[in-house]
């Protein structure tokens, strides 16, 4: 068996849930690949974030969010509301703020020692609901998904810019 893996990184943005396209990605690392017929894993290391098969929905609110992805928002936010107060979730706890405190790069957790930058249970919640990978079948060194299935990576973590990755893992 063969087994080729790639790395792609993905921008989150500061202030919403934020959604990348990665099928082209996946595309070029299963045609990189050169295998054949199996499987193709694509997985995220990050608790807060998600990868899911949807379909592409061509239409685009004012945020930039394609429809699809508006509505899983909005059930989301209806099962898993945000992380708005210390009282919305039990999460994280005084041991969890002490722990992020006594790491050497606190600051980037906690901003001027702010404690109200790690209220993202809510986004924590949501990605182990989505889940944090997926799996597709490898045909004749293609994706074997439908013209508009598309790959997404979903950051739910509102609380900061920065960069994500994501593993493509083809086998065969």
């Amino acid at each position: 068996m063969t087994v080729y893996k790639k790395h792609v990184k993905v921008l989150s943005e500061e202030g919403k849930v934020s959604y990348a396209d990665i099928t082209e990605d996946v595309k070029k690392a299963i045609a990189e690949s050169q295998i054949e017929n199996g499987i193709c894993v694509v997985v995220t290391p990050h608790t807060t974030c998600s990868v899911f098969f949807e379909e592409y929905a061509h239409d685009i609110n004012a945020a930039g969010d394609e429809f699809l992805q508006e509505d899983l928002n909005t059930v989301l936010e209806k099962i898993i509301p945000d992380h708005v107060s210390a009282e919305t979730y039990v999460y994280p706890g005084e041991k969890h703020y002490e722990a992020v405190e006594s790491w050497p790069n606190a600051d980037e957790y906690l901003p001027n020692g702010d404690r109200t930058a790690l209220w993202n249970g809510d986004a924590h919640l949501k990605a182990t609901l989505i889940g944090s990978s997926t799996v597709f079948e490898v045909d004749n060194n293609k994706l074997a998904v439908g013209s508009t299935g598309y790959v997404y990576f979903a950051d739910f973590d509102r609380t900061r810019a920065r960069e994500r990755k994501c593993s493509i893992i083809v086998m065969g």
